[in-house]
């Protein structure tokens, strides 16, 4: 397939898509609604993908977190989050939030340099704002939908928003995407690392949503629909201050909770209760 009819390709998804979204009932995500009409599909992909890691994934990232120490572990996941800060800062940039991009740049700078290619981040310690966002948001930002909720084959639990973000983020980082050689695609492979040591540090969580379940379809669509839609509220306080609920009441089952901090965690726990 040529160049031109791929691009063309992945133009003709991300309209198909924004299509998509705009499909979905007036104000169904912020009333904690679920759309998902492909459910049977979803359904098959995600047996697909509970095969994948169980027989492949799920053994690699407890060997890798085993056999490696852990500081190198962290050491990767801080190599793989150093690599999408440029798209990252264009992502701010494109969502109007110049200070934001300017210190996703500003973190890549001093991380790429001062941290050794990105291995430590000492950006932090200079109290550098965090940064973190994606084409998903931005869309958000540009008032799309979220549309329906998919999975998709390798990569989990999306929506018909993010899945464009997922595949725009690839191409909009010029660090993630070459197209002379696959091989030179390291923010790809960067990522997969940094999954591998997600899912072997936190492995009890995981395997409790995926294979403790009565049903692990609706567990996972309901932590990360709670988890993504609590992330695009925080900026918005009278949706953000609405939004906690039981986010278990669907499925009445708390997943193991992990000293580390858990992505896969209740999102909607009071952050200053303490």
């Amino acid at each position: 397939m040529s160049r031109i009819s791929f691009s063309h390709l992945i133009v003709l998804s991300v309209l198909t898509v924004l299509s998509a979204c705009a499909t979905q009932p007036q104000d169904a995500a912020a009333r904690g609604e679920i759309f998902d009409p492909y459910e049977n599909a979803n359904r098959g992909i995600h047996k697909f993908n509970l095969g994948v890691d169980r027989f492949l994934f799920r053994p690699a990232s407890k060997g890798y977190v085993k056999i490696v120490p852990d500081p190198m572990v962290t050491s990767f996941n801080h190599f793989a989050e150093n690599l999408t800060m440029p798209g990252q800062a264009l992502d701010y940039l494109l969502q109007g939030n110049i200070k934001q991009s300017g210190n996703a740049l500003l973190r890549f700078v001093i991380n790429t340099t001062v941290g050794g290619a990105g291995l430590s981040d000492p950006a932090s310690e200079l109290n550098l704002p965090p940064v973190d966002t994606d084409f998903g948001e931005t869309l958000h930002v540009w008032g799309f939908g979220e549309g329906a909720y998919v999975e998709l084959p390798f990569y989990g639990p999306s929506t018909a928003r993010d899945s464009i973000g997922v595949i725009v983020n690839l191409f909009s980082n010029p660090i993630n995407f070459s197209p002379v050689r696959p091989v030179d695609n390291i923010g790809v492979y960067a990522e997969v690392v940094r999954r591998m040591g997600d899912r072997g540090r936190f492995a009890d969580t995981v395997d409790s949503i995926l294979y403790e379940s009565a049903d692990s379809y609706a567990q996972a669509r309901t932590i990360y629909l709670q988890n993504r839609r609590f992330e695009l509220a925080r900026d918005d306080e009278a949706t953000y201050l609405g939004l906690y609920d039981d986010p278990y009441a669907e499925t009445g089952t708390d997943p193991v909770r992990d000293p580390y901090l858990d992505p896969y965690e209740d999102p909607y726990e009071d952050p200053y209760a303490e």
